[in-house]
């Protein structure tokens, strides 16, 4: 069980490392896109939380869990704003 969590978790966190990965090369492969300097460092804070709940002990109820998946969510949307905007010059 502790080594499905544990393969769990690192599926998870090179999922999040991906997002991260994917919106900069999507910015160094385009030279007009727009300014996401917030949007970038809310993608990096979002990174940082999943990275501490995911060195943080199990047994929270399910909330950790949920919490990550939450997470995970927010990069993808942060992720898509991105894209958004360099798509349509915002």
């Amino acid at each position: 069980m502790t080594d499905l969590i544990l393969s769990r978790r690192n599926a998870l966190a090179g999922a999040g490392l991906a997002l991260a990965a994917g919106s900069l090369a999507a910015l160094a492969s385009s030279p007009a896109l727009a300014d996401q300097g917030n949007m970038e460092a809310a993608l990096r804070q979002l990174g940082s939380a999943l990275n501490s709940l995911h060195r943080a002990p199990p047994n929270k109820g399910g909330h950790k869990e949920r919490a990550v998946q939450l997470i995970e969510e927010a990069m993808g949307e942060v992720q898509a704003g991105i894209d958004f905007a360099n798509q349509h010059g915002g």
